[in-house]
């Protein structure tokens, strides 16, 4: 295991049926090139080195001799792998059949017999095999004095991590065994399967095999038979599929004998935070009595040596909370729409109010939070006049941010206000003593607290509610005026992060029932570069303050949060993973680690602005509300996080 995640490979190889030294070949070559690409595991199907489809013959003499010299010359072999192999075998015990998997690994075998053994439609296994009773081990002569152990519940260790191993119908039953596998510890479950091709069998397996890791909180390797098993009755396109909590990493292309083999790296580390952090899995195992079932080496437990090898068989997004699918992004999209708007109509139900208080700057986050408060409204059966938005131009409002705002509003038919700030803000200045010609902190906050000022007054005067607009991203940098634009009666865009605002935004744009006007606008504020605006603009009213400026590019910020927050990942290993979801070009490592500096102290610094924010809605598995997923000391420190 490198940087917290084992490389496996799922093989589906040809066959020849109850050719073992062909079969012996074939599984070999494989071996050679999985060692080759550094892979730490590798499973093989069911029967891969007799072939599934043998029949009557596993009950020859010849067959059973050949398969158990095969597993001799593989084991012999693997003195040299730093990789574990399993591969699926006749085994025969004290008069008894069994359809087992063999766990090679350094010159050792351990071998597991499949749990349970059908006898239906098209299966007539137990013709041939005998289920072995739950929990029972046995030691299993193997080449000559040389014994071994059978069992049907352990789990091996190998490269720091832990692998269960079940056999193709036991996925099938109500409580397969890797459900306890995974309880007893077990973070990656290798199934060598012999399942057949049936129309619809394929979509029900993948939908099972993904439902099943995440059930178990797992990554799920499978094997499947494939090119050579006999056609008499039935047919083998030879699966590999290998998944992880609930997605599928990879799988091969069906039908194809040359496209056999996955390859991918697991996320070891992140399965087990989830573990950690999902309590009733605890919970789950111990009242199911999981913990009674053995951990047994398999051989070292060291690490393969990749030497120079930082490669990463997996995609890593750079835009975690963002799908990259088309049609995905437009189902999140609409989803979350509908939650910011349940929670908002629920809020005003709750209260009995009737106005909605929001200030419209022309910028991303108060828009979509109009857009939320219009549709609310609409579904509320409500006028929009009950929505007072309240432009409020200040010393660095742009003609293009002011214009955007005004004409949103009067498109939309919300009532519109325009408030100026400069006179109240230039008087506080005075008040205070501050020299309006430094554009410091004070000169920014004064200009958000007044904005504030004004919309919870004429809430208080309208008999309303403000809406705030701050943004998840936000919240995490702390990049909010404490007591200003911090504070609202409800902040509908809580659980939004920066770099999907956009989308949802954008989404709306392009619903039918858009008018191409608003469509327009909503576009136009898409392009606007992201400002709080409280500084002057430059002579040609170009917008100079730029938050992505000051406080870095938000795509790297949401993606620091979603790997604090989502897995509670360490900066080292975050900083690993965004070297391999950006590019050099885009950022390279200095620039990574910048800003991944500024994320951390800003994080830890601000948490005193989280812990009293507003209610608002939860739409994802990262949020910050301190009433619900984040609780922390607004005083502890990020020594070891920066350090």
């Amino acid at each position: 295991m490198h940087n917290g995640f084992l490389r496996v490979a799922s093989c589906a190889p040809q066959v020849r049926v109850a050719d073992v030294d062909y079969n012996l070949s074939q599984i070999s070559a494989h071996i050679d090139e999985l060692l080759n690409r550094n892979v730490e595991l590798a499973v093989f199907p069911e029967m891969s080195l007799t072939g599934y489809t043998c029949a009557d013959l596993f009950h020859n003499r010849t067959l059973i001799d050949a398969a158990r010299r095969a597993l001799v010359v593989l084991k012999d072999r693997s003195r040299n792998w730093p990789m574990c192999v399993v591969v699926g075998l006749p085994v025969e015990h004290n008069g008894a059949m069994y359809n087992c998997a063999a766990v090679i690994r350094a010159g050792h075998v351990h071998l597991v017999a499949k749990t349970y053994v059908p006898n239906y439609n098209e299966f007539y296994e137990r013709r041939w095999w005998r289920p072995l009773p739950s929990c029972m081990s046995m030691r299993v002569a193997l080449d000559g004095d040389t014994e071994v152990t059978m069992c049907n519940e352990s789990i091996f260790e190998w490269a720091g991590a832990r692998v269960g191993v079940e056999i193709c119908e036991d996925l099938w039953v109500p409580v397969p065994p890797s459900c306890r596998l995974a309880m007893a510890g077990a973070q990656v479950v290798v199934n060598l399967s012999a399942s057949d091709d049936l129309i619809g069998k394929y979509d029900y397996l993948r939908k099972l095999i993904s439902q099943q890791s995440a059930r178990c909180l797992c990554a799920y390797a499978y094997a499947g038979a494939g090119w050579g098993e006999s056609s008499t009755d039935l047919v083998f396109d030879g699966k590999a599929i290998i998944a992880e909590n609930g997605s599928i990493l990879a799988s091969s292309k069906r039908w194809d004998p040359a496209d056999n083999t996955v390859v991918a790296d697991v996320d070891i580390e992140a399965l087990e935070r989830d573990r950690m952090h999902m309590t009733t899995f605890a919970d789950c195992a111990e009242r199911e009595g999981a913990d009674v079932i053995s951990v047994s080496h398999v051989g070292s437990s060291g690490c393969a040596d990749r030497g120079d090898d930082t490669s990463l068989l997996r995609y890593i997004d750079p835009h975690p909370f963002v799908p990259s699918d088309a049609s995905a992004k437009e189902e999140r999209c609409d989803e979350i729409l509908n939650i910011q708007v349940a929670g908002l109509a629920k809020r005003l139900d709750a209260i009995g109010c009737r106005t909605l208080v929001v200030g419209i700057s022309g910028g991303l986050d108060s828009t979509l939070a109009l857009l939320v408060a219009v549709r609310t409204f609409d579904r509320l059966g409500l006028d929009r006049k009950g929505i007072v938005g309240i432009t409020m131009p200040g010393f660095g409002t742009t003609d293009r941010t002011h214009n955007n705002a005004a004409s949103l509003m009067e498109e939309l038919g919300v009532t519109a206000m325009e408030i100026p700030i400069g006179p109240a803000v230039t008087q506080h200045f005075s008040d205070i003593g501050q020299d309006p010609s430094v554009h410091d902190v004070t000169y920014e906050n004064c200009q958000a607290r007044e904005r504030t000022q004004i919309l919870m007054d004429m809430s208080n005067r309208l008999g309303g509610i403000v809406l705030g607009t701050g943004d998840l991203s936000e919240l995490a940098l702390g990049w909010a005026t404490y007591n200003g634009d911090h504070m609202s009666m409800y902040g509908v865009n809580a659980g939004v992060p920066k770099t999907l605002v956009k989308h949802l935004v954008d989404y709306y744009a392009h619903q039918p029932s858009t008018s191409d006007s608003v469509r327009s606008l909503l576009l136009d504020i898409i392009d606007t570069p992201i400002s709080p605006e409280l500084v002057p603009a430059a002579a040609d009213g170009e917008i100079l303050q730029k938050t992505e400026d000051l406080v870095g590019p938000y795509e790297l910020h949401d993606f620091y949060l979603y790997y604090m927050l989502r897995y509670g990942f360490t900066p080292e290993r975050i900083y690993f993973l965004a070297r391999h979801a950006f590019t050099q070009e885009q950022y390279d490592d200095a620039t990574l680690r910048k800003w991944l500096d500024t994320f951390m102290k800003r994080f830890f610094q601000q948490q005193f602005k989280r812990s009293c924010l507003p209610d608002g809605p939860k739409v994802g598995s990262v949020c910050l509300s301190p009433r619900g997923d984040w609780r922390m000391p607004s005083d502890a420190s990020s020594n070891m996080w920066r350090k």
